[in-house]
Order: structure tokens, then C-alpha cells, then sequence
């Protein structure tokens, strides 16, 4: 009787051993493999902070292991102004986090949100944050919208105008507060206080260039820069202040 007493006590122990080693065993593997560095790359709209706790979350989130298991040949979808995000395990301490943002063109405001629709016009997202970075876009004359399709503007061509400037205006890093259409479809650009008439979207490229040139030479200034007219080799920019000074920054002044 003694002796089977024994026995199961010795058991008991070997497997209360077996337990504490797996579980030292475990928690090494834990320590080994926690994530202490993450880089992110394409990010505007989201922090790396906010991407890399869409990435980790769920238990063990932040071990390398599980993530390299739960990302393998798998894309993070269904993320608000985000088409997809790939994650990879570059060493058993380090992610990388490669994040394809939805090219969005503009937004504009309807009701108690914001509509942000692609190169395309297509509506995308529908939010109430503001995105830094992506222009405001006024002046468009439409009464609803549906997600996924084009804003019902009447002169759909007015979506390449504004995916040209936005491209312009991003290769110079410029950022405009809002893009305004005229009946026209004529284009402002407001910084602050200085709107720039930019008129159509002829020669767009070589008028944001003169605006780049021009435009801190406009700071704390209220007025009118106007673009509109400039012709290749004809330059004819004016800048009118509020109390209507005009400088001509063609080389004369008005």
C-alpha cells in the first residue's frame, strides 16, 4: 500500500516537472520571440503606433511565431482607407508592416461626414475624420451619393482635373486646405488667407510649379494669386491683396 502511495507521488511530481518545464520552456519562447521592433512603410492615414496594434492584436499578438503563422501568404483586408496591409517577420524580434493605402483623390463633405472618392470619383470611404493630406473638395453640385460609385457630378472629367493638381501639389509638398469648383469647373486652391485661381487644368504642372516659387513669398498675406492665364514663356501672375495692392509677379508692379 505504501509503495502505490509512493508510486503516485512520483508521478505527481514528474508530471508537476514536465509542467514546469514546458511552461519555463513557453515563457522563454515568449521572451525570445516578443516583438521589440516595427517598421511600417506607406502609412498617411494611420500612426505606426495605430498600424502596428491592428497588426498584434489577439493573444500572443506580439510574439513573432504567431504572426509569422497567422500573416503566411495572408493580407490584412477590410481596414478603413486601407486596401491591403502585408506583414513579414524579418528576424524573431523585428516586423515590418508594408501598408497599401486606397488612392483617394479628394473628399468632399455631405451631411455630418466626409466622402472620399478616387481618381475615378468613385466613392471609397465615408467618415468623420479628416485625413491631412487629402484636399477638400468644394463647389461640386451633387444631392446624394452611393458607396462604391461615382459621385453623380454632371462633368465627370473634373476627377482627372483634381487627381492631376493633387499629384502636382504632392510632388512639390504643398498642401492645399480645399479645392474649389466654379460653375466653370474652374479651380482655387486656398492656403489660409491666399487663394490661388488656377483656372482649368491646362499646363497644370507648370503653374504649381510657379505657385511653389511664388507662394512663401505669400505668408501672413491675404489676397488673390492669380494663375489662371499663365501661357509657356507669357507669364501673367498677378497676386491682388484684400485692400486690392496688386504685385505682378510676371516682373512688374500694377
Amino acid at each position: 500500500m505504501a509503495y502505490r502511495e509512493m508510486k503516485k507521488k512520483i508521478i505527481a511530481l514528474a508530471v508537476l516537472l514536465v509542467l514546469l518545464i514546458a511552461l519555463a520552456v513557453f515563457w522563454k519562447i515568449l521572451d525570445d520571440y516578443e516583438v521589440r521592433k516595427v517598421y511600417v512603410e506607406g502609412n498617411t492615414h494611420y500612426t505606426v503606433d495605430e498600424i502596428s496594434r491592428m497588426v498584434q492584436k489577439g493573444w500572443f499578438g506580439n510574439n513573432t511565431l504567431i504572426l509569422s503563422a497567422k500573416y503566411s501568404n495572408k493580407s490584412i483586408t477590410g481596414v478603413p482607407f486601407i486596401e491591403t496591409m502585408d506583414v513579414s517577420v524579418e528576424d524573431k524580434n523585428t516586423i515590418r508592416i508594408n501598408v497599401y493605402e486606397k488612392a483617394l483623390a479628394g473628399y468632399v463633405s455631405y451631411l455630418d461626414g466626409y466622402m472620399y472618392f478616387d481618381r475615378d470619383g468613385i466613392v471609397v470611404e465615408n467618415s468623420r475624420v479628416i485625413t491631412r493630406g487629402i484636399p477638400l473638395v468644394t463647389g461640386l453640385d451633387f444631392d446624394h451619393f452611393v458607396m462604391y460609385e461615382p459621385l453623380p457630378v454632371k462633368n465627370e472629367t473634373v476627377f482627372n482635373e483634381i487627381l492631376g493638381v493633387t499629384q502636382m501639389l504632392g510632388k512639390y509638398k504643398i498642401l492645399t486646405d480645399r479645392i474649389y469648383f466654379d460653375k466653370n469647373y474652374e479651380m482655387t486652391l486656398y492656403f489660409n488667407d491666399i487663394r490661388v485661381e488656377l483656372g482649368n487644368g491646362d499646363l497644370i504642372e507648370e503653374k504649381i510649379q510657379r505657385l511653389n516659387a511664388i507662394l512663401p513669398e505669400l505668408e501672413g498675406l491675404s489676397g488673390v494669386l492669380r494663375l489662371g492665364g499663365y501661357q509657356t514663356g507669357q507669364e501673367s501672375i498677378t497676386f491682388t491683396k484684400d485692400e486690392k495692392d496688386e504685385i505682378d509677379h510676371s516682373g512688374q508692379e500694377e
